[in-house]
């Protein structure tokens, strides 16, 4: 985009602040035009739209003046016709073709004509002598030789071009074209089309319409004014720049499905009416029609023609009346107010932003040299309908010339005269010089402020691709953390697991569990202190034993070293043999030797032929013999070093 261009873009919708945004967010839902989530869009700190994918750029202005998604046919049609944009045309103009689908629908029982169109308006630029708008650069006019509806439109729309938003864009019948996307930078040439005339068909075919449009205006007592159209398609809740699934003229009431909302409140709606129109607080709101409307109460009248011609689409080819006739540049300015005193099409032309003092290739300043009026409150006044296109300006009449033959006062008078104008334009022209110096002044500082915002523009985006790669991986970080962290929780339950069955198995064998008193609160921590608990029962126990098997380690292993291994000192313990037996047995056989020998000792004549055969003994007679020695048995284990413990019968509990 180009510097001048961008400069009155800034200007021109974003000089001031946003306002009232939540009133606009407010209004528009309780309009009904707040569709869905997400239809509509505000934008934030932007300074030049940049709407998303499906998006384009409108403005609420628009929006209350019975545009809305998707657009009408007729609507697209105009648009491609003159070759402009949405956003090149003012409120005004919208609110001009809204009267007209709603007058043609309702009022005519027909479909919008293109010729009847052609019949009552034309298009020119909004422009004042400095500046041509790009926003608002194209205003709908009645033309002069047109008796057309008293529409009664503001002086000034203020502001409007700061209330831009993003609507999503919609389709209808699968429709391949829709609202052109938004270009800011594009420039309006005037083409052929835009003064187009309707034929000598097309005038044969809407004569008849023109005359119900005069009947319509002029019968006595039942008269339309252009307001009570504008309060009609109001007041029943239907954007007439919206495509319908029904005509106009079979409205079906509440029940109607192309509906936005619920009815409006009498004061909501007439404080909406005297928004769009001139209507002041003194005025009656007219809020209905004298005239009743078609409807599915008010049928068309029968053998009723309805007639059909829309502009030509893109999809029906290239047309003549979009050649360009001549640039922005080559057009002469032409004030938007037009002639101050018509009655006719008030508003059919938007009031200009005319204070600017600066050419169009320099930032417009914000306030006239020679009016103090803020820009904005001029920005789209509508109070009349504009002169004749045609007409051919006059000349201003040239002052008296020098004549050489007056006399010599008169003479003297004309070089006095020459003189001063003359200092009077050097003045003025080291004045314009001055402020001409200023001007490239302050469009260099401009241009150099802009190009330090393309910098800084382009390193906040190197910035933004940095600090997006940044992100992504600290997105794989937390990922990657977060997947670390699942797995130690994972590895700790297994943990704590193990844990727990350690301590069940150490129950089992042990019959012996413990209960902490002060807890830790953590399953963890809790687990592993009980098993603490186990290890150290465990390990005395341990001790016990094997002290215990250290001293029986001589009996049943006698004459062999002790391991210092407690595994290995255990399974001595544990061979296939019974140790238990093994030691009975040598125990008997010491006795039975420690009783050879006393016998022996006895010298008395024993038979051992027969001693040692066990076959013939008698066990009765054996036992009795062994009950008869057990008195002396004492006497020969105290010879042989042992002292015998007490037994079960004989044993005496100690008394303390």
């Amino acid at each position: 985009m180009k510097i001048a261009e961008y400069l009155k873009w800034a200007y021109a919708s974003t000089s001031k602040k946003r306002t009232h945004p939540k009133e606009d967010q407010k209004t528009l839902k309780k309009l009904g035009l707040v569709k869905k989530e997400g239809s509509l869009i505000f934008p934030g700190d932007e300074s030049f739209p940049s709407p998303p994918i499906g998006y384009r750029v409108t403005f609420i202005d628009h929006l209350i003046r019975g545009l809305s998604t998707p657009i009408h046919e007729f609507l697209r049609g105009l648009l491609f016709v003159y070759g402009i944009q949405l956003h090149q045309l003012t409120p005004n103009s919208i609110l001009h073709i809204s009267i007209f689908i709603t007058l043609c629908k309702c009022f005519l029982g027909t479909h919008p004509h293109w010729g009847l169109w052609k019949r009552i308006f034309y298009l020119r630029h909004n422009s004042s002598r400095n500046v041509a708008y790009n926003v608002g650069g194209v205003v709908i006019c009645v033309r002069p030789e047109v008796d057309y509806f008293d529409v009664k439109f503001p002086d000034s729309v203020q502001g409007w071009r700061r209330r831009w938003l993003y609507v999503q864009e919609e389709y209808n019948n699968s429709q391949e074209y829709n609202i052109a996307p938004f270009d800011g930078a594009a420039k309006i040439p005037r083409r052929r089309s835009w003064d187009a005339k309707a034929t000598v068909e097309e005038r044969t075919t809407t004569d008849a319409l023109m005359k119900r449009i005069h009947e319509l205006q002029n019968t006595h007592g039942e008269e339309l004014l252009g307001v009570q159209i504008t309060a009609y398609f109001l007041r029943i809740r239907v954007q007439p720049l919206q495509a319908r699934k029904n005509p106009h003229w079979i409205y079906a009431g509440e029940k109607d499905v192309d509906r936005l909302s619920k009815d409006l409140s009498v004061k909501d709606l007439e404080k909406l009416i005297r928004l769009l129109s001139s209507l002041s607080k003194k005025h009656d709101v007219p809020t209905t029609c004298r005239v009743e409307p078609y409807s599915c109460n008010h049928a068309l009248p029968e053998n009723h023609q309805v007639l059909s011609s829309l502009p030509p689409l893109p999809e029906g080819g290239e047309v003549d009346e979009r050649a360009v006739v001549t640039d922005d540049s080559q057009e002469p300015s032409r004030p938007e107010s037009g002639a101050a005193g018509s009655h006719k099409s008030a508003a059919s032309s938007e009031k200009s932003e005319s204070d600017a003092s600066k050419s169009v290739r320099s930032p417009p300043s914000a306030v006239s040299p020679k009016s103090k009026r803020k820009r904005d409150e001029v920005e789209d006044s509508g109070t009349s309908k504009p002169t004749d296109p045609t007409a051919e300006e006059t000349p201003p009449e040239e002052e008296g010339a020098f004549n050489p033959y007056d006399d010599a006062g008169s003479v003297s008078s004309h070089l006095i005269k020459l003189w001063t104008q003359f200092i009077g334009y050097r003045d003025a022209d080291e004045d314009m010089r001055e402020n001409l110096d200023r001007a490239e002044k302050h469009a260099e500082e401009l241009a150099a402020k802009l190009e330090r915002s393309e910098k800084a523009r382009e390193k906040a985006e190197q910035e933004a691709t940095t600090v997006e790669d940044l992100r992504q991986r600290l997105h794989k970080a937390e990922n990657a953390l977060s997947d670390k962290v699942s797995q130690q929780i994972a590895r700790v339950n297994a943990i704590i697991a193990r844990l727990e069955t350690q301590n069940r198995q150490f129950v089992r064998k042990m019959g012996e569990d413990f209960t902490l008193h002060e807890a830790e609160e953590d399953r963890l921590l809790d687990t592993l202190s009980i098993l603490e608990l186990h290890g150290d029962l465990a390990r005395t126990n341990i001790s016990d034993v094997r002290a215990a098997f250290t001293r029986l380690f001589p009996h049943f292993f006698p004459k062999q070293t002790q391991p210092q291994i407690f595994s290995e000192l255990v399974r001595r313990f544990l061979p296939q043999e019974d140790l238990a037996l093994a030691y009975r047995q040598e125990n008997l056989k010491v006795g039975v030797e420690g009783t050879i020998a006393l016998v022996a000792d006895s010298r008395q004549d024993v038979e051992w032929a027969k001693v040692g055969n066990p076959k013939g003994m008698n066990k009765e007679k054996w036992k009795t013999l062994v009950k008869a020695a057990k008195p002396h048995s004492k006497k020969i284990l105290a010879f042989l070093g042992h002292k015998p413990a007490a037994s079960a019968s004989t044993a005496k509990p100690k008394v303390k």
